[in-house]
């Protein structure tokens, strides 16, 4: 594996492996493809097909993604065991370019409970491990799972180690989302300033959302140099989730002016994979989601609606079209004001007097204290009955009267 150019974050979906571990969000085989081919089609760098050695059915599902899918490379997650390893090279082996993701806890809860492990066991197994993976894929990462609470200094060591068995990929997880950001960000400089083999390896983390800083975290980690970012579609994983995936893309996107950083990322098709994703496993995404909810770009308030009428940049900081939408919503209700419905009537062609206008802006008013969104036939209704020459100008009112409603 080449190292990343240093304008550039590689962004490793787990959407697959992670994201599919939330509860309720299992997918079958053919489910599992169809989604791996909308990730090709978002260009993420890595995808991570799933964990072989866990079941039958996950093995099945990742051989079928590496049989279907070309473009990113392709990951199978796998403890740092022998038949792990084997296991997930055989799921992996029609693969263009397979990637052995192989985690070890580190943290010294987990060596003491999970483990049952000392300092030295865990560096013995994961040389063996990592020394086994280099000669069977293409690419070898290490993930020091827990390393959020993990000592610094030996993850340190345990970095060191894991680049000199053949790791050309180093994940620092915070695994239970126990950080935060500046702690997080130094974390990182830490092991840049003190593994001396760092610069062998790509800097990679991956981020839970259980206080909901897994996006800061993420991007703490890459303004102290992280060069791959492990995230989600929808941030969906385990507990809380993961990393949000369109969160993230679009935050550098956004902000090259401060992080100077690019991704591969075809930012129109997420909404699509979006959408997608929760076609397939029902989570629905909260209406105000960043990015891909339903009110990201919608706007009800009438001083935010004047200024997007005048020019979008005053309460958009992305355009609806980077990211797969069609355009921004102009939701008439409560905290509308004059301009938005002077602009739903232009939409369709619907011409007044300016008393007309305001006896029917006031009738709008009057509505919307008794609904939260009234619907379009509500307020055709309201137009029609105030602005009684309009059907002449309007087909949309000419053909709402026609029927009757």
């Amino acid at each position: 594996m080449q190292t990343p150019a240093v304008d550039s974050v590689r962004i490793f979906d787990t959407t697959l492996r992670d994201g599919e571990q939330s509860p309720g969000a299992s997918m079958n085989l053919e489910e599992k493809v169809q989604m791996a081919e909308v990730l090709a089609q978002l260009n993420v760098d890595v995808i991570e097909c799933g964990f072989p050695a866990s079941s039958e059915g996950d093995y099945a599902a990742v051989r079928a993604i590496a049989d279907a899918v070309t473009g990113p490379t392709l990951a199978g997650l796998s403890r740092c065991r022998r038949d792990d390893i084997v296991r997930t090279e055989l799921a992996l082996r029609s693969a263009r370019r397979s990637r052995a993701h192989i985690f070890l806890a580190t943290s010294e809860i987990h060596r003491t409970y999970k483990l049952r492990m000392n300092r030295g066991e865990v560096l013995q197994c994961l040389r063996e491990g990592l020394t086994l993976a280099r000669d069977l894929f293409d690419e070898v990462e290490f993930s020091a799972e827990d390393a959020a609470r993990t000592e610094p200094e030996f993850l340190a060591e345990a970095v060191y180690e894991a680049i000199e068995a053949g790791a050309t990929v180093i994940n620092i997880p915070d695994t239970v989302g126990y950080a935060v950001p500046y702690q997080f960000g130094s974390l990182i400089r830490y092991l840049k300033a003190k593994v001396p083999n760092i610069d062998k390896a790509v800097l990679s983390v991956h981020c839970h959302n259980d206080l909901g800083l897994a996006v800061a975290n993420s991007l703490a980690a890459i303004e102290a140099g992280a060069r791959q970012v492990e995230c989600t579609i929808n941030g969906i994983g385990e507990r809380a989730g993961n990393c949000s995936l369109e969160e993230l893309v679009m935050a550098l996107k956004t902000r090259r002016d401060y992080y100077g950083l690019d991704t591969g990322i075809n930012t129109q098709n997420l909404v699509y994979a979006s959408t997608m994703l929760t076609r397939i496993t029902g989570l629905a995404v909260p209406r105000n989601k960043a990015v891909v909810g339903l009110n990201a770009f919608a706007h009800e308030a009438g001083i935010h609606q004047h200024g997007v009428l005048m020019h979008p940049a005053t309460y958009e900081i992305m355009r609806p079209e980077d990211v797969g939408r069609t355009g921004n919503r102009m939701v008439l209700g409560k905290h509308s004001g004059r301009h938005a419905f002077h602009y739903w009537m232009e939409e369709r062609d619907i011409h007044c007097t300016e008393m007309q206008f305001e006896e029917a802006f006031n009738a709008f008013k009057r509505l919307c204290d008794q609904k939260k969104e009234p619907e379009e036939h509500e307020l055709l209704a309201i137009v029609r009955d105030i602005v009684h020459t309009a059907a002449h100008t309007s087909p949309v009112l000419a053909n709402y009267s026609l029927r009757g409603v």
